[in-house]
């Protein structure tokens, strides 16, 4: 009998332990001391099959990382609204000082095909903040149904709100702060990346 998945991870984390504190010490005295400085800014999607860190082979300490429903970026709407996506985003780029921000998509995402089932119709999906949520990439239903090619005209969407926040529009101009859109097909597993000058997604390993 297999064990839990909570027990499982109770013994991944000795084995992260055993890495970084036994094998390692070195990179976790660094970044208790030294605090955290990401060169990047990565904004994945929440779900399971898809951890940016295990795709990317990243170190701790090398990005900073924020997941929400469809990897979506909100436009730059400072009011008294909770705003926890660009709040971390205003972090990494004023505090942090990130040069690069990476939106992360990915193939089969729930909440793409929430967007394509519900919004196209006008219905309201089932939950209290989901559909508000995904309707910030609404402008990409009228690409068609296929849930796929919508998630990737979500992360142009994405990159085009990116540039309502004025202090990511003045960094970019000034050439220190690189926008990127990737997506990930996981039937594949080929990472394809936006090319704003072919106004299209290639694969992104090469």
């Amino acid at each position: 009998m297999s064990k839990p998945t909570v027990d499982r991870m109770l013994a991944g984390f000795k084995s992260f332990k055993a890495m970084y504190y036994e094998q390692r010490p070195e990179r976790v005295e660094d970044l208790v001391n030294m605090g955290q400085k990401p060169e990047v800014l990565l904004i994945a999607c929440s779900d399971s099959r898809v951890d940016p860190a295990i795709l990317t082979n990243a170190e701790p300490g090398e990005m900073f990382v924020v997941r929400n429903v469809a990897n979506l970026v909100p436009p730059y709407e400072p009011d008294e609204n909770y705003h926890g996506t660009s709040a971390a985003i205003e972090f990494a780029v004023r505090d942090l000082k990130v040069k690069d921000i990476v939106i992360l998509g990915h193939s089969g995402c729930g909440g793409m095909a929430a967007l394509v089932e519900h919004g196209d119709a006008g219905k309201v999906p089932d939950r209290d903040f989901i559909g508000e949520w995904v309707s910030i990439a609404k402008c990409c239903l009228h690409h068609g149904p296929d849930v796929d090619k919508v998630s990737r005209h979500s992360i142009r969407n994405s990159l085009g709100n990116l540039m309502t926040f004025p202090f990511i529009k003045e960094r970019v101009e000034a050439g220190d702060l690189n926008l990127h859109g990737w997506w990930y097909g996981m039937k594949e597993g080929i990472l394809w990346r936006f090319d704003a000058q072919q106004d299209k997604f290639v694969q992104g390993e090469e």
